[in-house]
């Protein structure tokens, strides 16, 4: 009897884990719905004082009536929404850019990054109990170029690297 019961309760679990689903890190999961949250209200339409004040139109840019709730957030918190707008790299930053790029850049790498994910996912797929239940396989598909931060940590400090925010490691 009690055999039944516990088959029954397996099963039971089993099968409310499968109504489940993590589709946050889900690397196979596709949204083809579209997202409600990405509507936004257009701003009223009103006449301004002098059309001579409008700005010229540009084919393609954007529109006085488009939201910008980031401008708008930022305007609503006492800032400048004119600083949002993308200026090039900062004075400060340049010796940091041209470190970074001493050996060239590859103006295409998001375009390459893109194309060795998909090909990294489509060797690392779902298993058959993974696609029956729905389980997440991020975490598996990546693990072998995950760090780990405690060793890493310890390489750091044995290399005589002050870590001031990190607690001393435990020694193993």
């Amino acid at each position: 009897m009690q055999a039944i019961v516990r088959g029954i309760a397996i099963a039971a679990v089993m099968g409310l884990s499968a109504c489940g689903s993590n589709q946050l890190m889900n690397i196979e999961t596709g949204q083809n719905s579209p997202d409600e949250f990405a509507i936004l209200p257009t701003r009223p339409l009103s006449m301004p004082p002098d059309l001579a004040l409008l700005p010229a139109p540009t084919p393609g840019g954007a529109n006085i009536t488009d939201p910008n709730p980031n401008a708008d957030a930022v305007a609503a918190l006492g800032g400048n929404p004119a600083r949002l707008s993308d200026q090039g790299i900062a004075a400060a930053d340049g010796a940091l850019v041209a470190h970074a790029t001493r050996r060239g850049s590859d103006p295409a790498i998001r375009q390459t990054l893109a194309q060795a994910d998909v090909e990294w996912r489509s060797r690392n797929k779902r298993r058959p109990l993974e696609a029956l239940f729905g389980t997440t396989v991020y975490q598996r598909a990546y693990r072998p170029l995950a760090l780990d931060s405690r060793t890493e940590q310890q390489r750091w400090q044995r290399a005589g690297a002050i870590t001031q925010t990190s607690p001393a490691p435990l020694e193993e």
